[in-house]
């Protein structure tokens, strides 16, 4: 960890507002980077950085120096998505529409042909609740027992919500394909 990082934790420790205003520029896209694959817009990706950031300098005498700083605050932005996510689930549309069904010709490699910025913006374009199991499981390594007691469902519902947004993004993809 840099000198410049020490100091500007420091510095939030005191509250002191320029340390957190540094340390919000320095980490800013970082955190976006976390919060967009769990959101549906850039402003709700910035709400739940918002919320993040506010965990941090709040639980910023927590943080111990001697683990990476970069791993404390990407746990904070993820708690900040699922807690985001809790508290507007019951604004979300829950459908469970399952579109993939008789998606038989889904081609693997075209995959290699999408950019990721086109994967996100697949993943992105999930429900909420898909998107979230998704997001969890697959990008942050999380199991469904895990997931479940996050979210506050069952485990059935965390793989139900898993296999079919894998079954949305097939479809999604294959209508790229064509």
């Amino acid at each position: 960890m840099t000198e410049n990082i020490i100091q500007l934790i420091e510095g939030c420790k005191s509250n002191d507002r320029a340390a957190q205003a540094a340390l919000y520029k320095q980490y800013y896209g970082y955190a976006m980077s976390i919060c967009m694959p769990y959101s549906k817009t850039r402003d709700e990706a910035e709400e739940i950085a918002h919320d993040g950031f506010l965990k941090v300098f709040t639980n910023i005498e927590k943080y111990d120096i001697d683990f990476g700083f970069k791993g404390w605050i990407r746990r904070i932005f993820i708690n900040a998505a699922i807690d985001y996510f809790r508290s507007n689930k019951k604004h979300y549309d829950q459908d469970d529409i399952d579109e993939a069904r008789g998606v038989e010709s889904f081609e693997d490699n075209i995959i290699d042909q999408l950019s990721a910025q086109e994967i996100v913006l697949l993943v992105q374009g999930l429900p909420p609740a898909y998107k979230m199991v998704f997001n969890l499981y697959v990008m942050e390594g999380y199991k469904h027992h895990e997931i479940a007691t996050q979210l506050g469902i069952n485990e059935g519902t965390s793989k139900s919500n898993l296999a079919k947004a894998r079954n949305k993004l097939k479809l999604a993809l294959s209508r790229q394909a064509s």
